[in-house]
């Protein structure tokens, strides 16, 4: 990946974070992207430090004028973009008839939203140059019902075939789309689900009251397992996979 820009989003900590460092130890310029600031100082900071190119790009994913500005800032600074990670996500556990107005809006804004106007921002500069690649982070929950989780497994569910749907589009001008579909992973968002010290044991075990399998790989996927995942797709090892999300959850949704 020596020479590639990657513009990866989330970067500021969990799989975004992972991915950077992934992406950064083969070789590529990092864009970092987060809304959080000071995380996405400390990223770029331990990138650097470990010998990596990158550079950070407050900017919220959310908000169109900004990822336009963004996206045009990241080229004229670093170069054209090679690679697009969507790694941004966020979640707002509730039963679906307890939801609110503002954890729908909100999830979407990010999960759905973000992924739509920040791939459409990179790849229109992708088409003309005939080449790039977009790995979108989604979720296992994307097909599989989860309690508590309905508006997080939706925005997921948006976000998977949309960028599908993108893949099949531009795949005539050479741009690769796929995802990586994470189960339970050591990050703040999944520890965030827990409510006490039990969480972690309950969540590689099962729940069946939440009608929850548990991981048969007997442990939690760590950040660097979900960016390996991501890295790959984006190789040139990849060169002839399109439309495709590669599972990384240790077996929990059965192979489905």
């Amino acid at each position: 990946m020596d020479s590639k820009v990657a513009l990866i989003t989330g970067a500021a900590g969990g799989i975004g974070a992972a991915v950077a460092r992934a992406l950064g130890g083969r070789g590529a310029t990092v864009a970092a992207v987060d809304r959080d600031a000071d995380g996405l100082l400390r990223t770029v900071q331990k990138l650097t430090a470990d010998g990596m190119t990158a550079e950070g790009f407050p900017a919220d994913i959310t908000d169109r004028a900004e990822v336009a500005a963004l996206v045009d800032s990241v080229e004229q600074r670093l170069g054209p973009v090679d690679f697009l990670v969507n790694a941004a996500g966020v979640l707002h556990l509730a039963e679906a008839r307890h939801l609110t107005d503002q954890d729908w809006d909100a999830t979407f804004a990010v999960n759905a939203t973000g992924v739509f106007v920040m791939s459409r921002a990179v790849v229109n500069r992708m088409v003309p140059r005939g080449r790039g690649a977009i790995v979108t982070v989604a979720s296992n929950a994307a097909g599989t019902a989860r309690t508590r989780m309905a508006a997080y497994a939706a925005s997921k569910a948006a976000a998977t075939t949309f960028t599908k749907c993108l893949g099949l589009e531009v795949a005539r001008h050479g741009i690769r789309c796929n995802l990586v579909a994470p189960g339970s992973t050591d990050t703040p968002m999944l520890s965030s689900m827990w409510q006490d010290g039990s969480g972690r044991v309950a969540t590689i075990a099962g729940r069946p009251d939440a009608y929850k399998v548990g991981i048969p790989l007997g442990k939690l996927a760590m950040p660097s397992d979900v960016a390996d995942a991501v890295a790959f797709l984006l190789s040139d090892q990849a060169a002839h996979i399109t439309l495709h999300s590669l599972t990384v959850d240790g077996g929990a949704t059965l192979g489905v």
